[in-house]
């Protein structure tokens, strides 16, 4: 399994790996180069004896070489996640959404790898097969309990993904209602002086009698105040009311 991280997203590409393992021999088939073939052919050459060991034992290198690949998409991970959660609180945008999810595809693809081998490890490391010596039996159980290790972590990071994801829904969600209070207020000072200028702007009537006195100059004073006064005092007024 192979883990980059194309741009901001992340991508994961699995290539399948066949494995016969009879008494004297092991038969490996693969569509693409598999770097844990290659290195226990490495090992092979610097230390002839791992041959002489047995078919099962070059079977346990190609798998602890396979499962040592791991641990580098673990860290890897890892810290895209950190470096999500010190974003979060900052600049929290659909980007980082993208990439929660991308990270959540890339450990459920990784779970689904991983389990199937855990129970392979178990079988060869526990039942008793004639292809596989006791004495090595050891070294299957090493993996084994490597693989369980990597499930574990595999579920811790994805519990830490999904702390993240709701942790930037609650940040997104605050900084709506954040918005939605701003604009709240906004109306709310603005409702009154709508009302006032409404009221004032009418025009299916004539001034006429006593009536007259709505035109004057002091009446224009008091209705500029009351214009002026009224967001005022309805800015204390909510705020008296821990309501901004």
């Amino acid at each position: 399994m192979d883990v980059k991280k194309d741009g901001e997203g992340w991508e994961s590409h699995v290539d399948e790996l066949d494995i016969f393992l009879g008494k004297n021999y092991i038969v490996t088939h693969h569509d693409e180069r598999i770097t844990a073939i290659e290195e226990t052919w490495i090992s092979c050459d610097r230390d002839p004896r791992t041959l002489q060991e047995g078919a099962d034992h070059l079977l346990y290198k190609i798998a602890d070489f396979l499962i040592t690949e791991y641990m580098p998409i673990v860290e890897k991970i890892d810290d895209a996640i950190d470096q999500i959660e010190d974003q979060l609180f900052e600049r929290p945008s659909p980007r980082t959404l993208e990439q929660l999810f991308a990270l959540k595809r890339v450990l459920l693809a990784m779970r689904r790898i991983v389990l199937p081998q855990r129970e392979v490890m178990n079988k060869l490391a526990r039942d008793d097969f004639q292809v596989v010596d006791p004495k090595g039996r050891i070294f299957f159980r090493d993996l084994y309990d490597h693989l369980v290790r990597l499930h574990d972590l595999n579920e811790s990071l994805r519990d830490l993904v999904g702390g993240v994801l709701d942790t930037y829904l609650s940040v997104v969600n605050n900084r709506m209602n954040e918005i939605m209070k701003t604009l709240t207020v906004i109306t709310v000072l603005f409702m009154p002086l709508t009302f006032v200028t409404g009221f004032f702007g009418m025009n299916f009537f004539e001034p006429l009698g006593l009536m007259k006195g709505w035109t004057s100059n002091p009446a224009f004073d008091i209705v500029l105040a009351i214009t002026v006064l009224l967001p005022f005092g309805m800015y204390l007024w909510m705020r008296r009311r821990t309501w901004v």
